[in-house]
């Protein structure tokens, strides 16, 4: 989708301009990657007008595969447009997306070759919350993917302006639960799950509604944490100068897939987990350091962060 956002101090009721970006979760996580160096492809449903195809260049032009997208006519895009703030006001988003392209999609419209022929299969909870046949798509491709013995990445990203908490754990319990690495803030996993106490107490009482034998969880400015088995690792934040907080969480998923890729996915081990929760710090912080939903790092700068080789100017 597209996102629409005030300058920063102008309100949405008063403003004269917005900013627009390329926006979405899945495909932020693509570009991540393909950043980073990995071969990413991203599957959707657009319509085939100059907007629809602004998100295609741009995703193309960062890496990603977008060749399995379908275009269709007739149909409109989902935006959201966001009025930043500081306190005491809280940031708000107003959400129109109700019956885009994207809310269409079925499987009928999945290239599923495509889809499965990969490592890793990343999904969100935003996906499945915005329509029956959304969800269905994602409870599908679960079922897939573990038949061709594809990876299945989870991020919960719960959104209360799609669905309220209710509904939201009801129908995303059969989801977590069918997942092989799982993301989750602490705050969804209480609001949706009940799973509450300190960090390694949530994650256990989480970690009781699913089958992945990785669980991360974020905790805001204390940082996140995995847990493996019996095995709690925490990881702090990274001190930041925030410019942007919107992206923050699919960076953090995309450098946690990193760390993991870099080594056999199958067996789990524990060390390539650690280090994916360490990359995920960092590449949280570098999104937190920007403009834009996107993550626009790469290699270079990913591994000055985790060596602490940090200048105020490069040159």
């Amino acid at each position: 989708m597209l996102r629409l956002s005030v300058p920063t101090g102008r309100r949405l009721d008063d403003t004269r301009s917005l900013d627009l970006e390329v926006a979405g979760a899945e495909s932020n996580v693509s570009v991540a990657l393909a950043r980073l160096g990995w071969r990413t492809g991203w599957v959707s449903r657009l319509p085939d007008h100059a907007l629809g195809h602004a998100i295609l260049r741009a995703l193309r032009a960062d890496g990603v595969d977008t060749s399995a997208v379908k275009c269709v006519p007739d149909e409109r895009l989902g935006t959201y447009f966001i009025e930043y703030a500081t306190a005491p006001r809280t940031t708000q988003v107003i959400y129109d997306r109700a019956d885009s392209a994207a809310s269409h999609i079925t499987t009928a419209d999945v290239d599923w070759d495509y889809l499965l022929d990969t490592q890793i299969l990343h999904l969100t909870g935003i996906t499945a919350a915005l329509s029956e046949n959304c969800y269905d798509l994602i409870a599908e491709a679960i079922r897939r993917a573990h038949a061709a013995g594809v990876m299945v990445s989870l991020d919960v990203n719960y959104r209360a302006k799609l669905w309220d908490a209710a509904t939201a754990g009801q129908k995303l319990r059969p989801l977590i639960a069918a997942a092989d690495i799982l993301f989750c803030k602490a705050a969804d996993a209480t609001a949706l799950f009940d799973c509450r106490g300190e960090p390694q107490q949530l994650m256990t009482e989480l970690q009781k509604l699913t089958r992945a034998p990785a669980i991360f969880c974020t905790f805001g400015e204390h940082g996140a944490a995995l847990l493996s088995g019996a095995e709690f690792v925490s990881q702090p934040a990274l001190p930041v100068q925030i410019v942007d907080r919107i992206g923050s969480g699919d960076a953090f998923a995309a450098g946690v897939l990193d760390g993991w890729l870099s080594s056999d996915i199958s067996t789990f081990d524990t060390s390539a987990l650690r280090e994916g929760l360490r990359r995920g710090v960092a590449l949280a912080a570098i999104a937190l350091s920007q403009f834009g939903d996107r993550v626009l790092s790469s290699r270079t700068e990913l591994n000055a962060m985790l060596t602490s080789e940090r200048r105020d100017i490069s040159r």
